[in-house]
């Protein structure tokens, strides 16, 4: 049952992404699933919202099984081996099918969709001394084609086959196509659906990536992700590096997955963005009423102290904010007490659906960094329920009450917290 809640958080994302594009790239065993007309549903939803959608598939579903038909012993089934003739007529015939079976679910979704022929693909050559046959890469994306149809509320359903300036066919990674036509679109979202929740780390599906973190975790964990997950973690960092602000990797089975992904805060997959997505910044006036629920919530858990938002909208100027697409998810402070040469950080929260996720940690180090620049002397905090972080974490030495500035000593008596006090000598 949908919320009025889960309706303002959609009409949030509207503006945003009203008429701009999303290439949502489907894997071939996602079409044939139940949950597929379910997702022809969320991008009729989309379409309804003025987002532009172009669609990329994958075959190496169809390819495996139509092969076993034909009594052919594929060479290549995802478009990153070599492909020989046979293993090509059967990619072909298995490419078109799926392309037909999404355009049926459009029609029937009552959208227009069309196949057009705007891959321009040349071979892959020869590789390590070995002729790749016909497989190929992806020379040019015709945009004025894609663009042409988009305009024209049609959606392109783009196969995994590209042909020459003579006409030759080669087989195409589906994941390396979506890269491309996501960076000739200028698309702001690249959404893989496939057979994988998302990437998954020691802790389970690991929900966010900057593009960096996403390199170096591929780098180290390579051998460990599935080669399904594995592509698509490499093609989303290329994708992020070509100017894709993010790349979603989540399982296309779940019903609602997509609107979840897109309309929600959380997710459901593997976010990578780039730096631009999250921003540490100084708190604005208007951020008031999201940092005063916030500290809110924090009260509640008894890990901060009070503050009315009176007090809070005399100390704003002090607060620090950590904002995930246009969401405030953490919040901090840094009060200076110049005569004593020493700051507090105070007031850090981070919004309990973004825990565990390092936010808090990168927004303490921000403010920290702040201290440094202002030549503060000692960094001091209170804390009631975070002492061993601090601690084991942040660097920091237990103090005293007697450690605090004349005024700062002043509010801590009168709040009987007790607050344990926590001191860290900065350079």
């Amino acid at each position: 049952m949908l919320h009025l809640t889960d309706l303002r958080e959609i009409l949030r994302y509207v503006p945003r992404f009203r008429d701009r594009v999303f290439v949502i790239a489907v894997d071939g065993a996602i079409v044939e699933d139940d949950n597929f007309p379910n997702v022809l549903l969320d991008i009729a939803l989309l379409r309804s919202l003025s987002v532009r959608v172009a669609l990329v598939h994958g075959a190496a579903h169809q390819i495996e099984r139509f092969a076993q038909i034909a009594g052919v012993t594929p060479s290549d089934l995802d478009g990153t081996g070599i492909t020989d003739e046979r293993t090509l007529q059967v990619a072909i015939t298995a490419a078109n099918r799926v392309s037909h079976e999404i355009l049926e679910g459009l029609s029937a979704t009552d959208l227009r969709g069309a196949c057009p022929n705007a891959l321009v693909a040349h071979p892959a050559g020869i590789l390590g001394g070995v002729d790749q046959q016909f497989t190929g890469r992806v020379e040019r994306v015709d945009a004025g084609l894609l663009q042409s149809l988009l305009e024209h509320d049609i959606i392109p359903v783009i196969p995994p086959i590209g042909c020459d300036g003579v006409g030759r066919s080669y087989r195409l990674n589906s994941d390396a196509v979506a890269v491309e036509v996501a960076k000739t679109l200028r698309a702001v979202k690249l959404i893989y659906l496939s057979t994988h929740s998302g990437v998954s780390g020691p802790r389970g599906v690991i929900r966010q990536l900057t593009v960096e973190e996403a390199d170096a975790f591929l780098k180290k964990n390579r051998g460990e992700l599935s080669g399904g997950a594995a592509t698509k973690l490499a093609h989303a960092v290329k994708a992020g590096r070509a100017g894709v602000e993010r790349v979603h990797i989540i399982d296309g089975r779940e019903d609602a997955g997509l609107l979840n992904e897109v309309f929600s805060n959380e997710g459901i997959g593997t976010l990578v963005y780039t730096n631009e997505y999250l921003a540490i910044r100084p708190a604005l006036k208007k951020d008031l009423r999201a940092v005063y629920r916030l500290i809110q919530q924090g009260i509640q858990a008894e890990e901060l102290v009070r503050r009315t938002q009176k007090d809070l909208e005399k100390q704003i100027q002090d607060f620090f904010v950590f904002e995930r697409d246009g969401t405030i998810a953490a919040c901090g402070a840094l009060h200076h007490y110049p005569e004593q040469n020493k700051a507090e950080l105070a007031a850090v929260f981070v919004d309990p659906r973004y825990e565990n996720q390092g936010i808090g940690t990168r927004l303490i180090g921000f403010i920290e960094a702040q201290a440094r620049t202002r030549s503060v002397g000692t960094l001091f905090c209170l804390s009631t329920q975070a002492i061993n972080y601090f601690i084991q974490k942040g660097g920091y030495t237990l103090g005293t009450p007697d450690d605090l500035p004349p005024a700062r000593r002043e509010l801590y008596d009168r709040s009987n917290r007790r607050s344990q006090v926590l001191l860290k000598k900065l350079a």
